[in-house]
């Protein structure tokens, strides 16, 4: 009985707030997080359920106790905060992606991955928008502006990758896996990007350039961003390699790395850029450069401990929107019928499927067509439905988005707006339930298990294919003798770049970065 009695003084402190509340609040927090943490480890071979999954249904169980153990006198247990999302999660995970990415495979694929993650948004969004403003209203809820419809398009078009990614293999589907991966990072940024353009433009003074500009600033913060990212990544890598931190403390470096990570993302916010994009190629550069640069106990240690911090935070994230759906007050405060949100929903979930697959299958047989005679594998029909199931869950940037437009400070007492964020936790609930559920026994009927192959001698960096023999020679020093074999091997070159862009490109950038690169900001070489 005296437990029971604790039990209950403590959640009454956790949901009223206060000093004490917030003690006791992140307490319970923790230890729900370690909870869903050996219960992921114990469900690690369950064919249905992810560690996405199991956060998010504990977070549910554990909310609900805690709103039934208070008798309901408050519903806030943790309120979802966009601001701490965007500052202090997200940094972490985007990161630790961009630090972890295979880039030979990301690169080879980048203009796909861009089509996927740039084009592919734009046609969502386009495509949810319009189908928003025509088919809310015959569902009986239609008091939305422009901007609302097209920030609603937004939301609904950010992809959450992660439950498709915790089942593919990297090793015996690198392309489909790099597909996958940097579709979800570029979707992210994009739709962030996109989303604030949008909550600037003054719907009443939209000219017919209107669309033109706001590609035009997408680009601009694409470009800016990317540049941001790449440049505090050289300065940290030149840094550890000119002062040589490691023969005093491998601690140096370590925090050094973590925290120019984070003032990347910060610094792009402060300039108004995108965080996302800028963090994402900051730790690609990272991984390049400046990870070559520390002592081996360190190299390790940020391995790990980057990977570590991306767990924790997507774990928080999952199990925060489960706790978070418990705030009673929004449901209270929506005034929709049970069949006008039955609608709401079938009307999201329709063009959810609609949207992703306009896109998903017409630019991968456009992909399919540019590659051409090239090496590359196309992209096959199977890989296609994989591709366009992964983009169907959404998660806590939707959330996020939504909490951004519709409400303030995570409260609103407007009926519409409610119901707008109710069906955003309904929809994240249901396709990461749902499609998380279905997207391993799915995967292993599309995808029959096989082994991916490394080339002889072991080497996974190096060039794979007979071109690539081919090619090398006419790109290295000794060229330059001989009669006219310089001409017949720049006529050849003229012809690989044409047959095989990319891959030529990639080609040229291994000998500038050998050549200039790595010698000023460290890293071994490739030959």
């Amino acid at each position: 009985m005296a437990a029971s009695s604790l039990w209950d003084e403590l959640v009454v402190a956790a949901s009223t707030g206060g000093s004490s509340g917030t003690v006791v609040s992140i307490c319970v927090f923790t230890a729900v997080l370690c909870l869903c943490l050996v219960a992921g480890h114990l469900l690690e071979e369950n064919k249905w359920v992810n560690e996405s999954i199991t956060a998010l249904i504990i977070g549910c169980i554990v909310g609900a106790l805690i709103f039934l153990l208070s008798k309901g006198r408050n519903s806030h247990i943790l309120r979802f905060d966009e601001q701490l999302f965007f500052i202090y999660v997200l940094p972490p995970i985007i990161f630790n992606a961009g630090f972890q990415v295979k880039k030979k495979q990301f690169f080879h694929n980048f203009l796909t991955i861009m089509s996927f993650g740039v084009f592919g948004v734009f046609i969502s969004v386009a495509i949810v928008s319009a189908g928003f403003y025509w088919l809310l209203p015959k569902v009986g809820f239609g008091k939305l502006d422009a901007v609302d419809y097209l920030a609603l398009g937004v939301i609904f078009s950010s992809t959450d990758t992660v439950c498709t990614l915790q089942v593919i293999s990297q090793d015996e589907t690198p392309r489909l896996y790099s597909l996958v991966f940097g579709e979800g990072v570029v979707n992210d940024a994009t739709s962030v990007v996109l989303f604030n353009a949008i909550k600037n433009m003054d719907i009443t003074k939209i000219k017919s350039g209107a669309v033109l500009k706001v590609i035009g600033d997408f680009l601009y913060l694409f470009a800016t961003s990317t540049i941001l990212g790449a440049t505090i990544g050289l300065f940290t890598a030149y840094v550890l390699k000119a002062l040589y931190f490691g023969r005093h403390s491998t601690d140096r470096e370590v925090a050094l790395m973590a925290l120019m990570a984070y003032l990347s993302y910060m610094l792009a916010e402060l300039l108004s850029l995108s965080g996302i994009l800028t963090v994402f190629f900051c730790g690609i550069v990272m991984s390049h450069y400046a990870w070559h640069n520390v002592t081996e106990s360190s190299r390790i240690t940020t391995r790990h401990i980057f990977a570590t911090l991306s767990f924790i935070a997507e774990t928080f994230i999952f199990l925060y929107v489960g706790m978070d759906a418990l705030d009673m007050d929004k449901w209270k405060t929506t005034q929709a019928s049970f069949k006008t949100s039955i609608g709401i929903f079938g009307v999201i979930i329709s063009l959810i499927l609609l949207g992703r697959a306009a896109f998903v299958f017409p630019l991968s047989i456009l992909s399919n067509f540019m590659s051409g005679n090239s090496e590359k594998a196309p992209i096959t029909f199977k890989h296609q439905v994989v591709i366009w199931w992964a983009g169907l869950m959404r998660g806590a940037v939707s959330i996020a988005l939504a909490y951004n437009q519709f409400t303030f400070s995570g409260v609103t007492q407007d009926p519409v707006h409610a119901t707008i964020i109710t069906s955003t936790i309904v929809v994240v609930f249901f396709t990461t339930l749902v499609f998380g559920f279905l997207t391993r026994p799915m995967i292993s009927a599309m995808l029959p298990q096989h082994r991916h192959r490394e080339p002889a001698g072991g080497r996974s960096t190096g060039s794979n294919s007979p071109k690539d023999e081919f090619i090398l020679p006419f790109l290295g020093d000794e060229d330059a003798s001989g009669s006219g074999s310089g001409f017949v091997q720049a006529k050849r070159s003229i012809s690989m770049m044409l047959e095989r862009p990319i891959h030529t490109v990639h080609i040229y950038w291994r000998k500038f970065d050998d050549r200039f690169m790595r010698p000023i900001f460290g890293g071994p070489r490739s030959y």
